[in-house]
């Protein structure tokens, strides 16, 4: 009888071990997925700081009275480079405002929206604008099934003990929100 019931034990451990088991390696996955995720976001960003310049010099001889908005271009793109995912952020939103803005006021420009240069600088920007937007969207996904795996019980107690910490969302701030004003 002491034999079978210290088998019983010995299996209900077991279980409990490979149960805890799972439930860590699913955490490490949805964790690498999430890092994995805001690499792709970064991809973009650098792709996106690499044609601004490109998009900023052939538009420079067509707007010189529109001097601001090429600096705020500029001055979101340098604080790209730098900082966390929250600073990053910020950034990207300063970024998406500036050329919304640049491709409102490139509008009354008839010549500058001919310039093929221009043309395909303003569609491989949009193609990665739209990329980025994929990749925030993938990044989110990922994130709400990791912090979702951290909440549900028993998770949330395994993952406390293995010091799992939730993730934060790629947000959108309430200005980006709107459409973009622009005044002459």
């Amino acid at each position: 009888m002491a034999f079978s019931s210290t088998w019983v034990i010995v299996i209900i451990v077991a279980i409990i071990l490979l149960y805890i088991i799972y439930i860590f390696n699913r955490l490490i996955t949805l964790r690498n997925r999430i890092n994995n995720a805001w690499s792709q976001i970064e991809v973009q960003l650098k792709r996106r700081y690499d044609l601004i310049p490109n998009l900023v010099n052939s538009v420079k001889g067509y707007m010189k009275h529109e001097k601001s908005v090429l600096e705020n271009i500029t001055k979101a793109r340098s604080n790209m480079i730098s900082g966390n995912m929250k600073e990053k952020a910020k950034a990207n939103d300063m970024i998406s405002n500036a050329l919304k803005t640049l491709f409102a006021v490139a509008e009354n420009y008839p010549t500058l929206k001919a310039n093929e240069n221009f043309k395909m600088l303003q569609e491989e920007l949009s193609g990665t604008e739209d990329k980025i937007a994929y990749s925030r969207q993938f990044y989110n996904d990922s994130v709400m099934e990791f912090n979702t795996k951290l909440q549900i019980f028993p998770n949330n107690v395994i993952g406390n003990i293995l010091n799992f910490k939730e993730r934060e969302f790629f947000n959108v701030e309430e200005k980006e929100r709107k459409a973009v004003k622009v005044e002459f």
